[in-house]
């Protein structure tokens, strides 16, 4: 059962850690969880339109 609650401990943390990325540099976070797909380009096109848009979509993406 510790393996379970490290595990689920673990998961938290990086999901954490890439809404972190997300609110500084959305396109990195999302780039870091999904790689280069068609996540990441509509991220990377937000956020040229607008910063908040990005961080938006990101979070919004990543806590899915």
């Amino acid at each position: 059962e510790r393996e379970g609650t490290r595990k689920m401990a673990d998961e938290g943390t990086a999901n954490c850690i890439d809404i972190i990325l997300a609110i500084i540099l959305p396109p990195l976070g999302v780039f870091f969880k999904f790689a280069c797909g068609v996540k990441f380009w509509i991220c990377l096109l937000l956020t040229f339109f607008g910063y908040l848009p990005g961080i938006i979509y990101a979070v919004w993406v990543i806590t899915k």
